[in-house]
């Protein structure tokens, strides 16, 4: 069985058991976190069962299991012939969570 959860303006495809690095949640390490947004759920190669925009009562329950920054991401802009250059890095904050409960 899987879900599609929405969460930080993302969807995510996740499973029982999966380790998923999401937008930064403002939980603990160790901490629980349910997710009410649940846009579709479904049998692997049968039924898939899913809402306009989310389905009623559904949801998925999930383990802190780690915060942390991602890789770093350079945006470099450069005009050529005028002598323009700009750097510019951005780490964004993510927090891995482990998928336990699919419920609905």
């Amino acid at each position: 069985m899987y879900a599609i959860i929405k969460t930080g303006g993302k969807q995510y495809k996740v499973k029982t058991g999966d380790l998923v690095e999401i937008e930064k949640l403002d939980t603990e390490v160790g901490g629980k976190v349910t997710f009410d947004e649940v846009l579709a759920i479904g049998e692997e190669g049968g039924k898939l069962n899913y809402g306009a925009p989310v389905l009623a009562g559904a949801t998925v329950e999930a383990e802190v299991k780690d915060q942390f920054r991602g890789k770093k991401v350079i945006a470099f802009k450069m005009k050529r012939r005028k002598g323009y250059r700009r750097t510019h890095g951005h780490r964004q904050s993510l927090t891995r969570v482990q998928i336990g409960e699919i419920k609905g």
